[in-house]
C-alpha cells in the first residue's frame, strides 16, 4: 500500500523536477551576472533549498497525519503544493524571461505564502508551523539576494 509521505515526498519530487526546464543559454545568462561582494554561499545553495524542502515535505505529512483526508487537509495540502510550485517557478521563470525583477517579485509571493501557510499550520501543529521556519529565514535571503543583484545589472532587471 502506497503510504501518505511516499505521496507528498513523490509529489515535492516531481514538482521539483521543473526547476530543471532551463536551457544552456538561460544558464549562461544567469552565471555572467555580478553577484554581491558578501554572496559567499552560493555554492551550498542547492543543498540549503533541499533541506528546506524535505521540511516542507515532513511538514505537510505532520498535517496529513493530524486529519487525513478531510476537506481542510486537501486544502493545506492544496496551500503547500502552491507554495513548492511558486519556489520552484523561481529559476526557470526568471531565466526564461531574464528578468531579476521577475525573480523578486516570486520570490516575495513565496513568502507571502509561506507566511500565511505557516500561520495556518500553526493551529494544527506546532511542530509542522516550526518545519516551514527554515523556508520563511532563507526565502527573504534568497528574495533579497536577488534584489541586489538587480542593481548591479540593471540591464538584466
Amino acid at each position: 500500500m502506497i503510504k501518505p509521505w511516499m505521496v507528498i515526498g513523490g509529489v515535492a519530487f516531481l514538482v521539483a523536477l521543473a526547476a530543471n526546464f532551463i536551457t544552456p543559454g538561460d544558464r549562461q545568462w544567469f552565471k555572467r551576472l555580478q553577484r554581491p561582494r558578501w554572496l559567499v554561499f552560493e555554492a551550498a545553495i542547492p543543498l540549503i533549498w533541499t533541506v528546506i524542502f524535505i521540511c516542507g515535505a515532513w511538514s505537510a505529512y505532520i498535517i496529513w497525519q493530524k486529519n487525513p483526508a478531510t476537506n481542510t487537509t486537501w486544502s493545506l495540502m492544496g496551500g503547500y503544493l502552491l507554495l513548492e510550485i511558486v519556489t520552484i517557478a523561481y529559476t526557470p521563470v526568471m531565466f526564461r524571461l531574464r528578468s531579476l525583477k521577475v525573480g523578486t517579485i516570486i520570490g516575495g509571493i513565496g513568502f507571502i505564502i509561506g507566511l500565511i501557510l505557516a500561520f495556518i499550520v500553526l493551529r494544527i501543529s506546532a511542530t509542522a508551523a516550526l518545519l516551514l521556519v527554515p523556508y520563511l529565514l532563507w526565502s527573504p535571503i534568497g528574495t533579497y539576494t536577488t534584489w541586489a543583484m538587480v542593481r548591479l545589472n540593471p540591464q538584466d532587471a
